[in-house]
């Protein structure tokens, strides 16, 4: 059974789905904690099932490094508890660059999910760049994390056309709509060996 940590900044539409999956026994990985770098309203879907939560706020420590060895040892010391296999670490729209020391900590037990089909438009307004650029098709994709900005190896993607017309906000609600089964397959890949994480470094 693989060991989930999952970090949020929002509402955690992400996490809810994780939860769901996890409900069921037969899906190979258990949530043992959420964390965010604020309070996230996401972290209420995590205190409602009884899972472990945290906030390691970036201002209170005097640098990037002390913040993300902070983040680091805050899901270790809950990862620790649980007799578990190894932990994975999902960055389920977690709106920040992580810090190298923070990577190393977990590498490449360390993914997250992106509104494009990377290499394509990485970075914070990914939605936004594809309709910039015309783009005609789009997608979310599953990858792993490493120093660089949306650079991490691909994982599993799933896409989706852009309609003649559509805002940001419509295009992005279609492919949050194929991110949240894309992430809970994902999950089970790994989990049951189909991704072998240690094959892609």
């Amino acid at each position: 059974m693989l060991k989930l940590a999952v970090l949020i900044f929002g509402g955690g539409s992400n996490l809810e789905e994780l939860i769901a999956a996890a409900s069921d026994p037969t899906y190979p990985a258990r949530i043992v904690c959420v964390g965010s770098d604020t309070d996230a309203p996401g972290l209420d879907h995590a205190r409602a099932a009884n899972i472990p939560t945290f906030i390691v706020r970036p201002g209170d420590f005097d640098s990037r490094a002390e913040w993300g060895r902070a983040f680091a040892a805050a899901i270790q010391e809950r990862s620790d508890a649980i007799d578990l296999e190894p932990i994975l670490v999902v960055s389920a729209g977690l709106m920040r660059i992580l810090p190298a020391g923070f990577v190393d900590a977990f590498a490449p037990r360390l993914i997250n999910t992106h509104p494009a089909l990377l290499p394509l438009f990485p970075g914070a307004h990914a939605v936004r760049d594809a309709l910039a650029a015309g783009a005609t098709e789009t997608g979310v994709t599953v990858h792993l994390i490493d120093e660089g900005v949306d650079t991490g190896q691909v994982l599993r993607q799933a896409r989706v056309t852009v309609r003649p017309g559509e805002g940001e906000a419509e295009l992005h609600e279609r492919i949050k709509q194929l991110e949240r089964p894309l992430l809970v397959d994902t999950v089970r890949a790994i989990a049951d060996g189909t991704i072998d994480l240690t094959d892609l470094t």
